[in-house]
Parts: C-alpha cells; sequence; structure tokens
C-alpha cells in the first residue's frame, strides 16, 4: 500500500497532519474526508509519499547525486540544507516502478535466515542491516530497508510491514508485523517460515503434477490437428482424384479434417471466448470463492489441496493462539492465510458467528463450516477437552505434512500414467489409420475382367 500524509485545520485554526496507507489517492482522500468528519478538522491537501532524485553540493566539493523518499519537494530541500549542502535541484522522479511480488524463493530465504539469526540472539536492528546489505533482489532489498527506517523512527511494527503486502506477500508481511511487537518473536518467525517453505514446496508439486502434463497433451493434440487438417487430407486427396474408395476410417479422418479446415475460425474461438471468459472470472473475488470451493472435488488433486489448506490454517493457529480471549481474532488471521477463499468464508460467516454470538466451542464451530475433515474436528475435540489445542494443531499440521508429501508424490506418478495412456492410444489411432491407408488399392481401368484380358 501506498503511504499518504493528510494535512489539515483544526476548528481552532491549528495544523493537523496524519499518516495513512491506501491502494491509491483516490481512496486516501475518501480516507481523509472520513477522518475529517470523525475529528472535526478540514483538509488542505493530500501527498503522497513519492521518490525524488537530488544534487547537492558542499563548498568546492564535487556534486553529489541521489534520491530521497518524502511527501512533498520542500521535505526534501530542508532536509538536506540542515545537513549543510547546496541544494542544486531536486524533481519528483517521473517513472516510479511500483516494485511487485518477489519471488517466493526470495521471500523465503530472507525469513529463514531473520529466523536462524533471531534464534541465535543478534540483535533486530543489526540483523535488518546485515539482510539489506545482503539481499540481492532489489524491490526486497528497498523494501527492507524502508521497514527498518520506520522501525527506528518508532513507527508501528505491523503497519511499517503491511505497507510492503505488495513485496512480501499478504502473510508474511502480517505475520513479520505481529512478530516484532510480540514476546514470541523467535516462534512466529520461525512458523511463518516454515509456512513460506512448505507453501512454496507445495506449489512446486503442484506444478510439476499439472503443468508438464498439460503442456505435454496441448502439444499432442496441436501436432494430431496438423495431421488430420493439412497432412492427412494432402494423401487422401490422391485417392480421391482417381475415384478410389476410401476405407472407412480414412474417410472419417477425412470428413474430420474437412470439417476443421471449414470451420477452423468457429472451432478457435468456441476455445477461445470460454477460456478468456473463465480466466477473466478466475479474477474476481466471486470467482476465486467458486473455484476454491469445487476445486477439492478434482480426483487425486482435489483432496491434496483439502489438506494443505487444512495444515496451513493449523500452522498459523499455533503460531498465534495464545488460549485466551484473542483467539477470535487467530482463527481469522489463520482462515485468511490458509489460500482457500471457500474455507476462509466459512469459518469467518459460519464458526466465528457461532463462536461470538452463540458461544459455541472451537469444535462445534469448526465442524458446523463443513471444511474439515473428520480427522481434523476429533483432533480438535480431543485438544479442547484437554487444553491443548495450540499443540494439536501442530501436530495435524505435521500430520497432513507428512501425508500429502507421500500423496503427491503418488498423484503426480497417477497423473504421468494417464498422460502416458493418452498418449498411447492418440498413437495407435494415428497408426491405425496410416496402416489402413496404406492398404488401399487402386482399381484397374475398365474392371478386373479387362485387366486379366490384357495380361493374357
Amino acid at each position: 500500500m501506498a503511504e499518504f500524509r493528510i494535512d489539515g485545520v483544526s476548528l481552532s485554526g491549528k495544523p493537523v497532519q496524519g499518516i495513512i496507507n491506501a491502494e491509491t489517492m483516490k481512496l486516501a482522500k475518501e480516507k481523509a474526508a472520513q477522518m475529517a468528519r470523525e475529528r472535526k478538522f478540514k483538509v488542505s491537501s493530500v501527498h503522497t509519499r513519492a521518490t525524488f532524485l537530488y544534487r547537492v553540493k558542499k563548498g568546492n566539493e564535487k556534486p553529489i547525486d541521489g534520491e530521497q523518499k518524502a511527501f512533498t519537494k520542500q521535505e526534501v530541500i530542508d532536509a538536506l540544507g540542515k545537513m549543510g549542502y547546496t541544494v542544486v535541484y531536486v524533481r519528483k522522479k517521473l517513472f516510479e516502478g511500483k516494485g511487485g511480488k518477489v519471488p517466493d524463493i526470495e521471500v523465503v530465504s530472507f525469513v529463514r535466515v531473520s529466523s536462524d539469526l533471531i534464534r541465535q540472539k543478534l540483535p533486530f536492528n543489526d540483523m535488518m542491516a546485515m539482510l539489506i546489505n545482503d539481499i540481492q533482489n532489489k524491490t526486497l532489498r528497498e523494501a527492507i530497508r524502508e521497514i527498518n527506517q520506520d522501525l527506528k523512527q518508532g513507527k508501528d511494527s505491523e503497519k511499517a510491514f503491511q505497507r510492503h503486502e505488495r513485496a512480501l506477500g499478504k502473510f508474511a508481511a502480517h505475520m513479520l508485523g505481529l512478530a516484532s511487537k510480540s514476546g514470541n518473536m523467535g516462534e512466529i518467525f520461525e512458523s511463518t517460515a516454515k509456512f513460506l517453505e512448505r507453501n512454496a514446496q507445495f506449489k512446486k508439486d503442484l506444478k510439476s503434477a499439472l503443468i508438464m502434463p498439460v503442456v505435454t497433451l496441448v502439444i499432442l493434440f496441436v501436432a494430431v490437428g496438423y495431421y488430420v487438417a493439412y497432412i492427412f487430407p494432402a494423401t487422401a486427396s490422391l485417392f480421391q482424384k482417381f475415384k478410389i474408395e476410401l476405407p472407412p476410417m480414412t474417410a472419417a479422418t477425412l470428413e474430420l479434417s474437412d470439417f476443421i479446415t471449414s470451420n477452423i475460425l468457429w472451432i478457435m474461438l468456441s476455445i477461445a471466448i470460454p477460456v478468456g471468459v473463465f480466466a477473466r472470472f478466475a479474477t474476481t473475488e466471486r470467482g476465486r470463492f467458486y473455484i476454491d470451493k469445487y476445486i477439492w472435488s478434482i480426483p487425486a488433486i482435489g483432496d491434496l489441496m483439502h489438506k494443505t489448506s487444512i495444515e496451513i490454517f493449523c500452522r498459523v493457529f499455533y503460531a498465534l493462539y495464545s488460549g485466551s480471549g484473542e483467539n477470535i481474532e487467530v482463527i481469522k488471521m489463520a482462515s485468511e492465510a490458509c489460500g482457500n477463499k471457500y474455507m476462509e468464508s466459512q469459518i469467518k460467516n459460519v464458526a466465528l458467528p457461532l463462536m461470538v454470538e452463540k458461544g459455541a466451542g472451537i469444535t462445534e464451530a469448526f465442524e458446523a463450516t463443513g471444511v474439515f475433515t473428520k480427522t481434523a474436528i476429533s483432533r480438535f475435540h480431543s485438544g479442547a477437552e484437554t487444553g491443548t489445542v495450540k499443540n494439536t494443531a501442530m501436530q495435524l499440521a505435521e500430520y497432513y505434512e507428512k501425508e500429502t508429501s507421500y500423496r503427491m508424490r503418488n498423484a503426480i506418478d497417477m497423473i504421468q500414467l494417464v498422460i502416458s495412456m493418452i498418449i498411447m492410444v492418440v498413437l495407435t489411432a494415428l497408426t491405425l489409420v496410416s496402416s489402413e491407408t496404406a492398404t488401399i488399392k487402386p482399381k484397374p481401368p475398365g474392371g478386373w475382367l479387362n485387366f486379366f484380358a490384357t495380361l493374357f
């Protein structure tokens, strides 16, 4: 999120200033207007925090170029002047990239190293300074530098990290922000690192299970389509030219080829339009909800994704659960981290209202959602009775990690077997059609009787 500064004047004429975070300037102005109504002041301006390029010099020394983030140009000029520099120019950077999502491996490496250094009792400020110097990814390095500056200035750690959700990811930013002001920083960093490593491994395994088979099938069907639409007709047309009767499979393949070549535009549109509509629908909140709701029904992969979502929920729940009344917020945060919008919705809209409004226990509330397995419900029930809910969550997470890791390898083998069978069937069909075509024999002119008469 971008950072904005609100400047205003109170009813008594005193200047008012505040900092807010928002996605866009429009949203920032809406927040500023709402804040002004609540706190009784008039907004005079809203400035976004931007990067300014500057050139300064001191005496006869060589000019120095640099850049600084600030809300206004005058802030940079005043700061440089207080440092004894003569300002040559200060201008706003025209093309300021928003950075973007840092590769998962970079974030995982940052959190894992941080966790190890915290466990070695290294002071947090020293740790951040070391990482800033060693991080190679520019976006992540700048994000960590700004977070460190904010923390040194005494800003709220949770807000400092959440400002960089785009770079770190929503879950990592939220967890690290909480860790910085909690009493168990090392444990939360360790749990966050474990979650990110597990999530990255699952994505890698899922890509291995789905992407290569899909690419293989696409290439196979493109090759078959090219053969049926262009190569095969060139051969079969020779027989038609001499009015030779074609065998059944050859004739059917030729009809299919004629249909494809005659309607290629409509065929492409009938494929492209649904794919485009689905892709657009998948980017919406409603689309993600329904996809996540039914994705668990996919054979082989669906059950793994379901249990992985429960595993992630349990890991976050374990890291934050305190056993006190604050567990409502913990359950909400764990649901947001699980990676499944349907599961998140069920927990927020079914489980939490039951717990808050009707005083239901954690087992009853989780069972009502319909998103937890019988094993998970049984374990939470035992944990609730013995007062070991937190440890039960970790046991479930470890159990499902081992199970999904083992079953993922089996699923990959099964998918590869199915793809191999499809390839075998397609190639067998092409071989049969080609073999049938090779058996075609032209009839001699005048029929077989005249043909034999010419021989004698």
